[in-house]
């Protein structure tokens, strides 16, 4: 892609920003961002070789568990050789073909968090509603099926908008607000109209980000419903302790992603720093904070991983 200036032409590249107005202290921020990118890489790391090292662990909840793991994993992946790049050695270039890449896994990976969390939210309505009936609901080849369908929800969700976006002719400032290619920053930098993109993205913020939190609420509406008919109290403590994980998965990643968009919506003319901090949290949150969760909230896990690396050291 090629910018035309003056008839002449010059490779098209974006220019990343960091931390607005602490660029000299970029070494010493990289420090936190470096732990964080650490922990997030070994604790999902962590979690899929438990999981597949535990043959006791190849039952559905800890196969949807796995996936989440795989997309926090993508996640961080994703965003991580720009932001470590950018904080460490100043890379603030990213040529354009590289930056719509680096959109299509970002978003792609941030809706498949969501979908993840929904057919999670799914398999704990089967677990505490339907008990007698889990196993022959939710087989291998019915997860498996929901895996495809996550993955071609997600694919078919950001190819229309990367599409429609690279059609689009750039012009004036190339600065990015963020370490990283977003959507809803490359087409502020479109001269153009972006009457489409904006309603596209209007659905696709309708339909997913506002649609699965939905369902996942209905669910454990149901989930409520189903607890507060069990007679034991000792049951139903639980029963709700079985869905503790992933509910804490829910608000690390739906707490966020509100006060992101409030953030956009309410606090425009807010310092810049302000926007960068909540869209790190937004995407450092759930790949951070998931496998401490379910480490620490999920015995079965706890024990794997204890097997795991006491294994390792006898060897």
């Amino acid at each position: 892609m090629f910018l035309v200036t003056n008839s002449t032409q010059v490779p098209f590249f974006f220019i990343l920003m960091g931390i607005p107005g602490f660029e000299v202290f970029h070494t010493w921020i990289s420090i936190p961002f470096c732990c964080l990118y650490t922990v997030s890489i070994m604790g999902n790391t962590t979690i899929l070789a438990v999981i597949r090292t535990e043959p006791s662990l190849h039952e559905p909840m800890y196969l949807f568990l796995c996936m989440l793991a795989l997309t926090d994993l993508g996640l961080t992946l994703t965003t991580l050789p720009t932001v470590m790049g950018l904080l460490w050695f100043g890379a603030s270039e990213i040529s354009f073909e590289a930056c719509f890449a680096q959109f299509f896994f970002l978003h792609g990976f941030s809706f498949m968090e969501s979908s993840v969390l929904l057919a999670m939210s799914f398999d704990r309505y089967v677990a505490i509603c339907c008990p007698l009936h889990y196993v022959s609901i939710l087989t291998n080849r019915v997860v498996s099926r929901i895996g495809v369908a996550i993955i071609c929800r997600c694919v078919l969700a950001v190819l229309p908008p990367l599409f429609l976006l690279k059609r689009l002719p750039f012009c004036g400032s190339h600065h990015l607000s963020h370490s990283y290619c977003l959507h809803q920053d490359m087409i502020h930098l479109v001269c153009a109209d972006t009457t489409v993109n904006n309603w596209y993205g209007f659905v696709l913020a309708l339909v997913i980000i506002t649609l699965d939190p939905l369902l996942i609420v209905f669910s454990y509406a149901l989930i409520l419903r189903s607890v507060l008919r069990i007679s034991s109290q000792v049951e139903r403590l639980r029963a709700l302790n079985n869905c503790l994980s992933h509910i804490l998965a829910v608000l690390v990643l739906f707490v966020p992603m509100v006060g992101l968009s409030m953030t956009h919506r309410f606090a425009k003319h807010a310092p810049p720093i302000v926007h960068v901090i909540m869209a790190n949290i937004y995407l450092l949150a759930p790949p951070v904070m998931n496998p401490i969760i379910y480490s620490i909230k999920t015995k079965q896990i706890r024990r794997g991983i204890f097997h795991l690396f006491c294994h390792r050291q006898l060897q």
